[in-house]
């Protein structure tokens, strides 16, 4: 039996009147779980419209208010949290474990959404000039749309609407049509947190959404994680369209493996971050840079990642789940072969791998190449699976020249025992964010997810004090009042003099 996937316009719950009916798979046997009508450009049109009438008033509410919507929301998020991470885990293939930190990623943003008030702080100057005083106030712009990927239907969308909403802004969230069901859940326990019906407007469909979202005169902002290709359209687009637009695109992240590392500490953090969640993320570590004599541990690192078996979201003992769909399969398996047909030597191979009892799902199993080179497909190219490319460099100059070389700005790390060593690596690499000794170095909320190069489109990035200034407008004030506009007399005013 099938779930049908609803819109949420205005407050209201509806089928919606699209006739391009899109089915929701379970990636682990490609059996149809859900399905959904895509919205039409009326039912687009009317979410904007929701969405800007409840911003009105929205916007006249106490910061104070916003903030306690944020409180209770966060509150519902974590008293649901295994039930939104079920939801999760069965339309994406994730694994529970993986499915539960991915809602409470998001958890963490909404917690930092509640501290709006003092984000939105402005700034205050006396005496600018004589007598004249200078101060500013931030405001929201009015309807912000969040598009969302596929790989985080919680996170991602929880990164979006909430740190919008609470600025004073509408919004209309178009996700994944792959994955609708989290983001719908996302949606129901917002309005039960005491949400005003309208303010937060869900509408499912593909490219026409899209493009309607992206040149609708009343959308001011627009908020988009998901591929390269698809990174530049919206940009380009929406920029074209005079929107302000984040665009979070692709990644090829490269851990850089020092001789004074711990072996062990890096074999097991290279793992996880190489082959978890699918390698379905983007920040997943893809390139490992064996510094030196540390290429002697490849063997060590193959032999580790060949033990990790996928397996089904409720297997506690899956390493991860299945890829999203057979395209995303088939894809994986094309990038796996030119590996081998461009002379990597494919120390693992998880072309062939099954789970019985689920042979038509779509997996992949963990796939390890040494001797790659930059000019390979598999290095050149986000696999976006669980693929590891080994690669080899005499010094961490040479480290420093291969991952500034590449067009990827997302994340890097360094395993290293010297403070020189990761000294000199973060000041000199061109990504936006660093771990040193930490695989994955996705910055906790009260900081910004700040991605550099091809990896980012736009100025101001997601969560964080970014968001809060990509979500606003500030408007300054100069004001003087002279002292000759006093009116004096009894009971108007306390005398001068």
């Amino acid at each position: 039996m099938t779930v049908q996937v609803h819109h949420l316009i205005g407050g209201e719950y509806v089928a919606g009147q699209g006739q391009h009916t899109i089915s929701v798979t379970n990636p682990a046997n490609n059996q149809p779980i859900a399905q959904l009508n895509a919205a039409t450009e009326a039912e687009v049109n009317q979410a904007v419209a929701a969405a800007k009438a409840a911003q009105q008033e929205w916007k006249e509410v106490a910061v104070s208010e916003r903030a306690r919507v944020m409180l209770r929301y966060q509150h519902l998020l974590k008293t649901h949290h295994d039930e939104l991470a079920t939801i999760l885990a069965k339309e994406t293939g994730k694994t529970f474990e993986d499915a539960k930190g991915d809602v409470w990623r998001g958890i963490e943003v909404v917690e930092q959404a509640a501290n709006i008030a003092s984000m939105m702080m402005g700034e205050t100057v006396e005496n600018v000039a004589r007598g004249i005083d200078s101060y500013s106030y931030i405001q929201p712009l009015g309807v912000c749309v969040g598009i969302t990927p596929f790989n985080f239907p919680a996170m991602i969308p929880l990164w979006m609407f909430p740190m919008a909403i609470a600025c004073g802004n509408g919004f209309v969230l178009k996700p994944s049509e792959q994955d609708p069901m989290t983001p719908m859940r996302l949606a129901e326990l917002f309005e039960e947190a005491g949400a005003p019906k309208g303010l937060l407007n869900v509408v499912h469909g593909t490219k026409d959404a899209v493009d309607q979202l992206l040149t609708h005169q009343d959308v001011k902002a627009i908020s988009f994680v998901g591929s390269v290709p698809v990174g530049q359209y919206i940009y380009k687009t929406g920029t074209e369209n005079m929107k302000r637009v984040q665009a979070f695109a692709g990644a090829k992240n490269h851990m850089v493996i020092m001789p004074d590392a711990d072996k062990q500490t890096v074999i097991n953090q290279l793992v996880g971050a190489s082959v978890g969640a699918a390698g379905q993320r983007c920040m997943a570590i893809s390139v490992a840079v064996f510094v030196g004599n540390t290429k002697e541990w490849i063997p060590e690192v193959a032999e580790a990642v060949a033990k990790v078996r996928p397996g089904l979201w409720d297997d506690p003992e899956a390493g991860y789940g299945p890829l999203i769909n057979p395209a995303a399969k088939a894809r994986v398996l094309e990038l796996i072969q030119s590996g081998k047909d461009e002379g990597a030597n494919c120390l693992v191979d998880g072309s062939d791998f099954t789970v019985t009892g689920h042979e038509s799902g779509n997996w992949v199993g963990p796939t390890v190449f040494s001797g790659v080179t930059p000019e390979m497909r598999i290095y050149q190219e986000e696999i976006f699976g669980p693929v590891l490319s080994c690669t080899e460099v005499d010094t961490l100059a040479d480290a420093i020249a291969l991952v500034n070389a590449n067009p990827f700005g997302n994340g890097t790390s360094i395993f290293t025992n010297s403070g020189a060593a990761a000294r000199k690596y973060q000041h000199e690499i061109e990504v936006g964010q660093v771990g040193i000794n930490i695989p994955i170095p996705v910055p906790l909320p009260f900081f910004s997810f700040t991605g550099w190069k091809n990896s980012f489109y736009g100025d101001l990035h997601a969560y964080g004090k970014q968001a809060v200034r990509f979500y606003t407008e500030t408007k300054t004030v100069t004001a003087r009042w002279p002292e000759s506009g006093i009116v004096e007399g009894q009971n108007l005013t306390i005398a001068l003099k």
